[in-house]
């Protein structure tokens, strides 16, 4: 390993590689194989399943965003569950980073379209881990649970292929297109963040008074 990947097996303030829980939750869901792309595999279905993606609980404070703090909430939104996929693989001894791109989601609930007047989403986040010597994309967020209730295809992850949103749901509906790439991190850039959203969506914390789960059961009636 070069030194320029040794680096992102260092903690850092929101992915907090070093938190005892992180630690205990990675050992925990990487299975009993050595080989860091088994672990690595396990420990994304670990993250994408175990923890409900939830657009209205958006924290945009370090303690809000921290990997550890996932853990705590029991949710977590992409950037959160990134941060905590990139947390659990440095803690393992595999290098990730955390990655942003903004994206346009045909995919959303009423009140969240009303809320942020637009189908763009800033700062989608994921995570890239370093296996068998290249750098693959893995995205986390959406749990298998709301894939079902929304008909999309779930992201896999084998740890050799990207992991990336898909263009079209199951029937085909346009789903989500990447409109630009904003880099890979060692940590989350928070205080950008929070200024764009601040600045993008001034309406969002209106979010957090209403349910993401409850709105997605009836907007998805069957």
């Amino acid at each position: 390993m070069d030194s320029s990947a040794s680096e992102f097996l260092q903690p850092a303030s929101i992915v907090d590689s070093d938190h005892p829980e992180v630690v205990a939750y990675a050992r925990r869901h990487a299975g009993p194989t050595a080989d860091p792309r088994e672990r690595a595999v396990s420990l994304y279905y670990a993250v994408r399943d175990g923890f409900r993606y939830d657009p209205y609980a958006i924290d945009v404070s370090v303690e809000g965003l921290r990997a550890s703090s996932v853990l705590r909430l029991g949710h977590g939104w992409c950037v959160t569950k990134a941060a905590l996929l990139a947390a659990g693989c440095r803690a393992l001894g595999i290098p990730a980073k955390v990655g942003f791109a903004d994206v346009r989601n045909h995919l959303s609930t009423e009140r969240m379209r009303r809320t942020m007047q637009t189908d763009v989403f800033y700062w989608h986040g994921y995570t890239a881990i370093l296996l068998d010597g290249q750098w693959v994309k893995a995205t986390p967020a959406f749990n298998i649970g709301l894939c079902e209730r929304f008909r999309l295809k779930p992201l896999e992850f084998d740890g050799r292929e990207d992991s990336i949103y898909h263009p079209y749901d199951l029937a085909g509906n346009r789903h989500m297109e990447y409109l630009a790439f904003r880099g890979e991190h060692l940590d989350v850039p928070w205080q950008e963040m929070r200024a764009d959203f601040e600045r993008l969506y001034p309406t969002l914390p209106r979010l957090d008074q209403a349910s993401f789960d409850a709105d997605v059961a009836a907007e998805t009636v069957r």
